[in-house]
């Protein structure tokens, strides 16, 4: 059985949430696309594991350094390479489905996500350094990454809007989409080839709840049952809440309007899918959130264990009752859901921002490791 080819037929693709050079050099990305893969997402993170434990990239290492000292221009050129041969993999799966799946993410750097401007030249650059139709350009979903997000949909680039967190956030990260294919209608410019997905972070949601819950059962062990009842509930259920919305949103006069012209629904993508909490199920961020019209990016162990023994059925937009039910119960234990997201999306735009140090420190060491030797 054919885990990932079922999902497919649920209306959901998968993409793997990693990227390092040997695996494509090797053919081992190929595999997993020949498996039913259908595109690649990367962080700062991702690549500061990828550069600093394979020997892949030391030619590479060698001529840049050659050519200057300075670690991001390096980084730019090995990650450049990278995103490039993986959307060289995937192309095929662009062309096949009509620009619909196919696609690698290259992120900003995690410094500009407060800055709107930086954040717009840099994609812009970024987009026209890949040359690439199926390079998807990752915007952190901050307030400032907003008006950037609008702004590249009129242009044409594909946007992966990354570090979504709370429901008010996803709306607005919707509504710049919508704005942004309607400016390129009033332009005169297509829109059939728009892509773009939004990234809901899931895991990360359980984690810091989760946290909360286990103190309030220390300080009130009177109510310790109630609280540990709550825990490993909030990011299905917020998750769940979000594809409502999405529903309604790519509804009615003014999305008609546009899918009149070719345009396509910004997809939910489900990130942070891996579990962080050894004592829940190894898939609850995976087979709690299968539908049409989204993506889950799984990481190699998760995708592993998926094909082993995934549930491919639908599953996102059930219960949503309960989905309400579990939030209403954990904002009346205390857990102020805006005050959770509000932390997770600095948080997350920080830990983003420590890999892309310590990545261009890395990088910068075995330039000097090289230029040593």
């Amino acid at each position: 059985m054919n885990r990932i080819l079922s999902l497919r037929e649920l209306g959901q693709s998968i993409w793997l949430d990693f990227i390092e050079r040997s695996m494509i050099q090797k053919g081992t990305l190929q595999k997993l696309v020949d498996d039913g893969v259908a595109g690649v997402t990367s962080n700062p993170t991702i690549f500061q594991q990828a550069i600093s434990k394979s020997d892949a990239y030391s030619h590479d290492l060698r001529r840049l350094a050659a050519e200057t000292t300075d670690p991001k221009s390096i980084f730019e050129g090995l990650a450049i390479a990278d995103i490039q041969a993986a959307a060289d993999v995937l192309r095929p799966v662009y062309d096949a489905n009509g620009g619909h799946d196919g696609f690698v993410s290259l992120e900003v750097a995690p410094d500009l996500a407060y800055d709107t401007d930086a954040t717009i030249a840099e994609a812009r650059r970024l987009h026209a350094a890949v040359q690439r139709p199926n390079l998807m350009v990752k915007v952190p979903a901050t307030k400032a990454g907003i008006p950037a997000i609008r702004q590249l949909i009129a242009d044409g680039i594909n946007i992966n809007v990354t570090l979504i967190f709370s429901l008010d956030r996803y709306a607005d990260v919707k509504e710049a989409y919508l704005q942004g294919l309607e400016e390129r209608m009033k332009a005169g410019k297509p829109v059939d080839r728009a892509a773009s997905v939004a990234s809901f972070f899931v895991s990360r949601v359980d984690v810091n709840i989760d946290g909360q819950l286990d103190k309030l059962s220390a300080a009130h062990p009177a109510d310790a049952i109630r609280y540990a009842a709550l825990k490993g509930k909030a990011a299905v259920a917020n998750a769940k809440l979000a594809y409502a919305q999405f529903e309604e949103k790519f509804a009615g006069p003014r999305w008609e309007t546009l899918a009149a012209a070719g345009a396509r629904v910004q997809r939910p993508l489900w990130a942070s899918t891996s579990t962080k909490n050894p004592a829940y199920p190894d898939l609850i961020y995976v087979d709690t959130l299968i539908g049409p019209h989204t993506v889950n990016t799984m990481p190699p162990q998760t995708l592993e264990a998926f094909k082993d023994h995934g549930a491919p059925m639908r599953t996102v937009d059930q219960d949503l009752a309960g989905a309400r039910g579990a939030l209403a119960a954990l904002a009346q234990a205390g857990i102020d859901m805006d005050e959770v997201t509000e932390e997770l999306e600095a948080d997350g735009v920080k830990k983003f921002a420590d890999s892309f140090v310590d990545l261009l420190n890395t990088i910068d060491e075995r330039r000097k490791e090289l230029a040593a030797a």
